[in-house]
Order: structure tokens, then sequence, then C-alpha cells
């Protein structure tokens, strides 16, 4: 295998410097507590027929057109960090030569994997990593990774989306300009008075439930284990097939339906009721923010009692307090914490907030929209190719952080917690408890949720 890098000059509008915004500052604070750039990316096959040239084509796009893809991070003398804007460079395109012996997949994933591995200067390096992979001198796989800094994974689609509707080679699709707000319009905008009014009102919101709701959110240390965070992942084909059967009955949408299983599932296993949870919201539904590449997911503060319910019941009041959640979704995080700080100071206790549920997927959403079965069989069939998978790494987490990944034929649910906090069983039971659930309740809308729960 042999690599060389082809220069790319790029230039775009728009440069100078301001304060993070508070999505970039959302993630600059996670990225410190977990001591990682967050990088995220693919590498994939490419098209019959991609040549190096529409490689340097898309990443002179893409570095040209979003200023999320030409900012990096500078500390001032005043201890601010700001983001700077460029209004030109440089950058490299890699091109790894794969040997004629070589899986030219294998390669590019060994690519994928060294390019998140290398450190990150937020300082001097671009937030984009990109490479082709050719095989006998023929390109057969691109590589893509991007700091989660300056985008999420919607932001990455709205990339993706406008390369693909365009010749970037021959430039025969015009180019519209961006309408989307950007990142140094984006902290200009929550500076003014305006974004402060806004601010202040999802503030207050904040306040009222952190002075209502329980301190604690998990049961100790029960079995606290070395290296610490560990991470329980399920496929589970069968849960796919019930939330496809609950969609059809309730009508309610997907990423609602999951997240009731989660917080019923979890409720079971802590006796805790109700259940409080920090939901993941990509905050596109703001105005000027629909087609931002720009990242904008904040967290909202969902309070869910459950009781003496269905789980049709509890999917209802799920799906309403997640709505209010979203709505309170978007802040200044130094600010939010300094608000948890006082109101656990006046309340004499600490409050914990760091259980967290995110449904990231991105293009696998339809699969759980799909015809439902017909037939309980079907499901409950369908349990047994379930596979369960276990990592453990010394690199901190937040203490519980649900997540529903992308995975087709499947519902792939992860739950990644620090076992200082949670027990790895619990993690298991969770897991367990969720997709047992999301079988019974596919047919049976009287399914009890709780036999029993603290309060």
């Amino acid at each position: 295998m042999m690599a060389h890098r082809v220069p790319v000059r790029f230039e775009g509008d728009g440069s100078g410097v301001e304060e993070l915004s508070w999505g970039q500052r959302e993630l600059w604070e996670a990225m410190r507590r977990q001591f990682t750039w967050m990088p995220m990316g693919f590498a994939l096959p490419v098209p019959p027929g991609t040549t190096v040239d529409d490689a340097v084509a898309q990443l002179r796009f893409m570095m040209g057109r979003y200023q999320s893809m030409r900012t990096r991070v500078r500390r001032d003398p005043d201890g601010h960090d700001r983001q700077v804007v460029a209004a030109s460079g440089e950058i490299g395109l890699e091109v790894v030569d794969a040997d004629p012996g070589e899986d030219p997949a294998a390669v590019a994933e060994a690519v994928r994997q060294r390019f998140c591995d290398a450190d990150h200067d937020f300082a001097r390096d671009w937030p984009v990593r990109m490479a082709v992979v050719r095989h006998h001198g023929v390109p057969t796989h691109q590589v893509v990774i991007l700091c989660h800094l300056v985008t999420d994974g919607f932001g990455a689609l709205v990339i993706m989306r406008e390369i693909e509707d365009r010749d970037l080679v021959h430039g025969r699709v015009p180019v519209p300009p961006v309408t989307a707000l950007e990142p140094m319009a984006q902290a200009r905008w929550e500076a003014s008075p305006a974004g402060q009014r806004e601010h202040a009102a999802v503030l207050r919101r904040w306040e009222g439930v952190l002075r209502d709701i329980p301190a604690r959110r998990f049961p100790g240390p029960a079995d606290p284990r070395e290296p610490r965070h560990w991470q329980a992942r399920l496929d589970s084909p069968a849960t796919l097939l019930a939330v496809r059967a609950i969609r059809a009955r309730t009508t309610v949408d997907t990423s609602s339906i999951l997240l009731a299983l989660f917080v019923v599932s979890w409720a079971r296993v802590t006796g805790v009721d109700p259940v409080v949870t920090r939901v993941v919201a990509n905050n596109r539904f703001r105005r000027g923010l629909a087609e931002t590449v720009s990242p904008v997911t904040h967290t909202g503060l969902c309070v869910i009692p459950l009781g003496d319910t269905t789980f049709d019941e509890a999917l209802s009041a799920v799906h309403r307090r997640t709505v209010a959640a979203y709505r309170y979704a978007y802040y200044d995080p130094r600010e939010l914490d300094k608000l948890v700080a006082r109101v656990a100071a006046e309340r004499g206790e600490q409050l914990d907030l760091s259980c967290f549920f995110n449904d990231r997927r991105l293009v696998t959403r339809d699969l759980t929209e799909a015809p439902p079965p017909s037939d309980p069989a079907e499901v409950t069939a369908a349990l047994g190719r379930s596979r369960l998978r276990w990592h453990r790494q010394d690199k901190p987490v937040e203490r519980l952080f649900a997540t529903i990944n992308d995975e087709p034929d499947t519902l792939d649910y992860e739950l990644f917690a620090d076992t200082h906090h949670i027990a790895p069983a619990d993690l298991e039971s969770c897991l367990r408890g969720m997709e047992a659930l999301a079988v019974r309740a596919a047919f049976d809308p009287s399914v009890r949720v709780l036999e029993k729960v603290a309060t």
C-alpha cells in the first residue's frame, strides 16, 4: 500500500472571528469531558467511473461552499475559545493505492480508522479528512471524516445531498446561494437581544423542571468495573418488526416509540418513577436552521411519569413531553451549567442529569415505517436472531447514553454507561427489557408498563 497527497486549493464566501455558537459550544465541552475530537464519517465504495478529479472537485466544493468546513478554533488571551473562519486555503486529498493482493474495502477501513485515531489540532487542522483508495489504479472507495465540532449527522446529509445534485467537475448544474444560517451568523444572532430573550425563556423553563425532579437517576455503584466505561449493543430484528406494528396501530412516530421502550424498561430496572432523560434535538425545525450544515443539536429535559399505565398511555405521554422538551432545547450550555449548579445549591443536593437518549438514525427511519407484520408469530420468531455485543474502554462517557443507530434489517440499540454508577447487568436487563416490551406491545395495547416502582 502506498499513499500520496494531492493539494486542493479552495476559497469561499465569509470569513472572520466569532464566539463559538451554542451548538459548537455544546460539542466543545463534550469533547473536553470525553477526551476526543469526535470524528464522524465513512469508508464506502464509489460509483463505477469515479476519478481522483471527481474527489478533488468534491473536496473543493465542500471547503468553499460551507463556512463550517473552513472553521478552526483558537484560544485568545482573554481565555475565550473562538471560531475562526478562513476565506481560502489549501487542504490535502490522500490517494491510497492498495497493493494488488489487498482487499480495497479493508484498506479503506484501515484509512478510516487511521484518520479517526490521529490527533486533531483545532487551531491548525482543517476539520475535514478525505482519501480515495485505488485498486489497480482505479478508484474503488472513498473515506471522509469530519470533526463533529463543525457539523452533525443531519448537517452531513445536507452536504451529501448537495454533492449528489451537482456535476462538480464540469459545473453543469448551478449552485444556489447558501440560505441557512452559518456558524458565525448563528453566534451573532444568539448574542442579539432577540436571541437572549429566547434564551431567557428556555432557562426559565429548565429552572422550573429542575426544582421539581428527583435528584438521582441511578441506583449507585453496585458492580464497578475496570475499565469503567462499558457499551452494550443489541441488534434486534424482532424489535424492528414490533415497532412497525406499534407504529401502524398508534400512528405515533417511531422515535417516540423507541424512547418509550427505553423509558419503561429503564424504570423497570431501576424502580424509579418518573424517568428523567435528556433527549437530543437536532433543532432544524427552527427558523433559518432547516438546511444548516453547522451543529445545532442540544438536549431537552424530558420528565416522564409512568405510574400504573398501559404502554399506549405511556407512549402518548412520551410523545407529548418530548415535543415540549424539543421546544426548549436551544441554549448556551455554559449558562445552563450555571443554572443547574445554582438550583442544586439552593436544593442542597446535587442534580444528576446524565441520562441521555439519541435517535441518530439518518437513513433507515423509513424501515420502521414499512408495512407491519400481520402475524404475532413472525415477531416472536425473530427473537432468536437477536445479538448482544459488549465493548469496554477507559475514555469517559456520560453516566448513561442510549442511542438508536442506523442499521438495515434490525433495530440497533446501544447503551453506553459508567459502571461506577450503573452495573453491566442493568445495561443488559434494560436492552432485553426493551425488546421484550416491544414484542408484547406490538399487538396488545393493554400491556401494563410497571408492576412496582419507587418514587
